[in-house]
């Protein structure tokens, strides 16, 4: 199972927005685990998770960096340790 957390900058004054869309969103081939808006130098952090890496990349371009009010995208991949 390949997992990623995608740390999104919004628009000014569009962080609920975009937390709801990006929960709204049904992609396919990829699950949206959780979305929360918080604080700091990104306003949503998104978990998402699939069988394959290409299908958590294609949610991202078609899917998350499609919705209004996303500037950007940073995605963190989870890793097993140990």
């Amino acid at each position: 199972m390949t997992r990623a957390y995608v740390l999104i900058e919004a628009e000014v004054g569009k962080a609920k927005a975009v937390a709801m869309g990006v929960q709204k969103i049904d992609f396919p081939d990829a699950q949206v685990v959780a979305v929360d808006a918080v604080t700091g130098p990104f306003d949503v952090i998104a978990l998402l998770q699939s069988d394959d890496l290409d299908k958590v990349g294609r949610a991202i371009t078609d899917g998350i960096q499609q919705v209004d009010g996303v500037q950007r995208t940073t995605t963190c991949l989870v890793v097993q340790l140990g």
